[in-house]
């Protein structure tokens, strides 16, 4: 059950991952954004509570209570998210920047 957490995930989206490719390799870094931007908004504001009730209907309660070391994560991904999409311009150097946040956060959190 622990492997379908991380892969369902991913499966859940593969549409709207796909669709977002398909859209930066046709240089419509608009739309990209945005499809990524709305998965993430949709998964965090409507999966998550969703799966609280879920929990609670099952009897396998699922809280939201993070520990510090999260929110200062999430906190960070949403301003470096946010920093890179003000100018509504993209650059390669941009995306490199967001990818190595991204591994630097999974080190983290992998030895955390």
């Amino acid at each position: 059950m622990a492997s379908c957490s991380r892969t369902c995930a991913i499966i859940g989206n593969a549409a709207e991952h796909s669709s977002a490719i398909l859209m930066a390799m046709k240089n419509r870094m608009d739309l990209a954004v945005n499809i990524a931007v709305g998965s993430s908004a949709q998964v965090a504001l409507l999966i998550a509570p969703v799966l609280v009730f879920v929990g609670l209907a099952i009897g396998q309660p699922m809280d939201l209570a993070f520990t510090t070391f999260e929110v200062i994560a999430v906190a960070l991904a949403v301003a470096i998210g946010a920093s890179a999409v003000r100018d509504a311009e993209s650059h390669w150097l941009e995306g490199a920047f967001l990818l190595l946040v991204y591994g630097m956060l999974g080190v983290a959190f992998y030895f955390y």
